[in-house]
């Protein structure tokens, strides 16, 4: 008997059919002899109609005081779904129980609308679990040691699950999408994109971070932190597809020492329209102006992607760094009001049509000059070069927005991607 972890996303609980068919698929596994635990997302669409209610009735700039109403309420999307999946399993003739991550618990910062998990207490669970139950817990929430209801961001159901099956020591966590797995990049803007049989965590991690939407990267880090094995595959079969032919199906997301590794020199092209560029003019060059700008900006939460120094001129120099687009406007208003006034530096400039494109794969340790590769076909499609950001296994590219496209499908060809894995 093996402690199997299921996750499912919106669009798997989109209606009551389609819970049903959850409830069916999890059944299957259950009566196969594996205890089951369930983490579902809130019915697709459902968050963001809640949130759209609150943005209707708000005023001012949103607060702690703001935020931790957003988690109180974001909060009951996932409640309403694990209550209709324990519903649609009892109906299946198990035994199922479905409890909130306050419940459980799930133990988080106090970090409103983006917290962390720090720890889930577990005995509830294994109790009902050795009774022969179906668990089912709501992703995507926890609470804090004030006993405030938190919420960990979006896609946070996936770190929920993936930090469930670290806890219980689960032999696998199954992320059940609308998609059948990890690609090479994406297949609506490569057509000729692959399906990875397996991709190690690192990897993974990379791509996730880059703007693979497939995972939410806090979900990664915690199965490589845990060596929880981990599977993306589509809840879109058929429920009563055979177990064993479902079991490896997807993409396994695995350890570098896998024997079975695709060896490719780069594994995927990731992209992310979501960044904006900010640069600071004029600064002067001499120690502690890179904390004196990117301090101010993580003490509002904002979190900071590539950076670049240009090379100094007369003691000055101009300094550039990306964040998140929606943290855009925040972060320069917070520069001009306080960074400004005191580092004396001529003018704070920025460009919310970027993009950033990255190619990934382990492969690039043992290989040398895959970045001038990169470089040259990015080169040769007329596209320039704004920033460059790398690590032993990335090579990202922060290039005008209006290119993207045209770079991933240009290196997804380049690095011989659209050919089946040798």
């Amino acid at each position: 008997m093996a402690l199997i972890v299921h996750k499912y996303g919106g669009t798997s609980m989109g209606s009551t059919e389609r819970i049903r068919n959850v409830a069916k698929r999890v059944a299957k596994w259950a009566r196969a002899g594996h205890q089951m635990i369930v983490v579902p997302s809130a019915m697709s669409g459902e968050t963001n109609r809640l949130l759209g209610l609150a943005k209707e009735l708000a005023s001012g700039t949103p607060d702690d005081d703001h935020n931790r109403e957003l988690d109180m309420l974001a909060s009951t999307g996932e409640q309403a779904s694990s209550a209709l999946l324990a519903i649609a399993l009892q109906s299946e003739g198990l035994q199922a129980v479905s409890y909130a991550g306050w419940q459980v618990q799930v133990k988080t910062d106090s970090a409103f609308t983006k917290a962390r998990i720090e720890r889930i207490e577990d005995e509830r669970v294994r109790a009902d679990l050795d009774a022969g139950k179906v668990v089912v817990i709501t992703g995507f929430q926890g609470v804090d040691d004030a006993g405030n209801i938190t919420t960990l961001g979006r896609g946070g159901s996936d770190t929920s699950a993936v930090a469930v099956a670290a806890a219980m020591k689960a032999n696998e966590c199954l992320i059940y999408t609308d998609v059948d797995g990890v690609y090479t990049t994406d297949p609506r803007v490569e057509p000729d994109a692959r399906r990875l049989a397996t991709v190690s965590f690192e990897e993974m991690l990379e791509m996730a971070s880059l703007g693979s939407k497939v995972l939410q990267i806090r979900s990664v880090e915690f199965a490589g932190k845990y060596k929880v094995p981990l599977r993306v595959l589509s809840s879109f079969t058929p429920w009563d597809i055979d177990i064993n032919e479902e079991a490896k199906s997807g993409t396994l997301i695995t350890f570098e020492e896998d024997e079975n590794m695709e060896q490719a020199v780069v594994s995927g092209i990731a992209f992310n329209r979501d960044e904006a560029k900010i640069s600071v003019l004029g600064v002067p060059d001499k120690p502690g102006i890179a904390y004196h700008i990117l301090g101010a900006v993580a003490d509002a939460n904002i979190e900071v992607d590539v950076i670049i120094q240009n090379l100094s001129k007369d003691g000055r120099t101009d300094f550039s760094f990306t964040v998140h687009r929606n943290d855009y406007a925040k972060a320069v208003d917070l520069l001009k009001a306080k960074v400004l006034p005191t580092l004396g530096a001529a003018d704070i400039v920025g460009d919310t049509k970027i993009c950033k494109v990255s190619i990934v794969g382990i492969g690039m340790r043992s290989h040398v000059g895959v970045a001038s590769k990169m470089f040259r076909v990015l080169s040769e499609e007329g596209i320039n070069i704004q920033m460059i950001s790398t690590s032993e296994i990335k090579t990202s590219v922060v290039i005008d927005e209006k290119y993207m496209e045209l770079a991933v499908r240009a290196l997804h060809k380049a690095f011989d991607l659209d050919q089946p894995a040798s």
